[in-house]
């Protein structure tokens, strides 16, 4: 069968492609230590799932509002107006099937064909590939350890021509868990402004930092800077709600009428009653959500002195998320070689950076518990040992 050329374009997920070998490696009975997964490992509060058993025993189970449940828009709003300075109506807003459906409809609605977006990288496997799928052009760039992985100013202002419409700003960020802090938003705002080009803002680990670390979006920095700022985020990374798929787009609402009509013409509404859920997780107790930060905050401290401790092996201290994106370029192995020949050898399991677009590094997830973290660092250890 002749496919459609787009496809010919596009890279498969490698972190899905390896998490699923590594689930299979499991169920072989191999003792694998999985650091690929970019899920939290505690299960969905429980006065969630109870909000969504009430929804299912009131019948929420019939189509709804392609938009999403005016509930959880307003709530949605009510949430980025307290905790984002954002002033969102729930017009404002749309329920989307996850983050990565907020940005993929985001995509189809903004970029036109030629239209340029600029990523930075290491970035999350899926920004490029929308936007080739949006028949668009992604301008990457490159940003190193040195650097703690940010974009600069400089950079940015030198990746935009005439053809740039839009900027992926991605904090805490996935793959390197690096945070902006608010002065570098503010000067990214500024040359977004003087610019006038659209930034969208990628904040679905908002609520996972560490050290102090604060979080700025970049449309709360000025009016001027909120007019061309468009926010993605969910529910699956603070409330451990990956596999219910709840994100949500917010923007202006020409965008997002052109959202919910791209919307309903692919997957229309979110699951209904699993939306009841997201209501609670923004309206109920948020003590879950320092529960998981608190396990993190001891994992990440001990898989970074494990790293670093490594001869060969060196890693930035990330302020956000779950991640740690250790240089390996000293054993001079690509990522790919590195990650297959660690899997191969010591059943350990990490996303090779080429998937991300920095091939000198590699993506290791802490959201594993403390027995096999430690196992895993000991295997790490030893492979290391024995390539350099």
């Amino acid at each position: 069968m002749k496919l459609a050329a787009r496809v010919g374009q596009l890279s498969p997920s490698l972190t899905l492609t390896i998490d699923a070998k590594a689930k299979a490696m499991k169920a072989e009975g191999q003792d694998v230590c999985n650091f690929s997964v970019g899920e939290p490992d505690f299960p969905t509060p429980d006065h969630i799932c109870k909000a969504t058993e009430a929804a299912l025993e009131a019948g929420k189970t019939k189509y709804g509002p392609v938009a999403g449940e005016p509930k959880l828009r307003q709530a949605i709003a009510q949430k980025l107006q307290k905790d984002n300075n954002l002033c969102y109506a729930a017009e404002n807003i749309i329920v989307t099937n996850g983050g990565k459906h907020s940005l993929y409809n985001l995509m189809m609605a903004l970029i036109n064909p030629g239209d340029e977006v600029i990523i930075p990288a290491p970035y999350w496997v899926s920004y490029p590939e929308m936007v080739k799928l949006a028949a668009g052009i992604p301008v990457i760039v490159q940003t190193d350890d040195v650097n703690q992985f940010k974009i600069t100013p400089e950079q940015l202002q030198q990746a935009i021509t005439p053809k740039t419409r839009l900027f992926v700003l991605n904090s805490p960020s996935n793959p390197t868990g690096v945070v902006y802090t608010p002065d570098e938003i503010r000067a990214l705002a500024q040359v977004v402004v003087d610019n006038d080009i659209y930034v969208v803002s990628d904040e679905i680990y908002e609520k996972l930092l560490y050290d102090g670390a604060t979080h700025l979006s970049i449309g709360a920095v000025s009016p001027e800077a909120f007019d061309r700022t468009i926010v993605s985020s969910g529910f699956a990374k603070a409330y451990s709600m990956t596999g219910w798929r709840i994100g949500y787009l917010a923007g202006p609402v020409d965008l997002i009428k052109a959202c919910s009509t791209i919307q309903g013409h692919s997957t229309s509404n979110v699951c209904t009653f699993a939306q009841y859920g997201a209501i609670a997780g923004l309206e109920g107790p948020q003590d879950c959500i320092q529960e998981m930060l608190s396990a993190f905050a001891e994992r990440r401290q001990f898989m970074l002195d494990a790293i670093n401790s490594i001869p060969g092996l060196s890693c930035v201290k990330p302020d956000g998320a779950f991640y740690l994106m250790p240089n390996i370029q000293k054993t001079g192995m690509n990522s790919l070689d590195f990650c297959q020949a660690l899997l191969e050898e010591y059943q350990v399991v990490m996303v090779p950076g080429i998937a991300f677009g920095a091939d000198g590094f590699v993506r290791i997830s802490y959201a594993a518990d403390l027995k096999t973290i430690e196992k895993g660092m000991e295997r790490l250890d030893k492979f290391v040992r024995s390539r350099i």
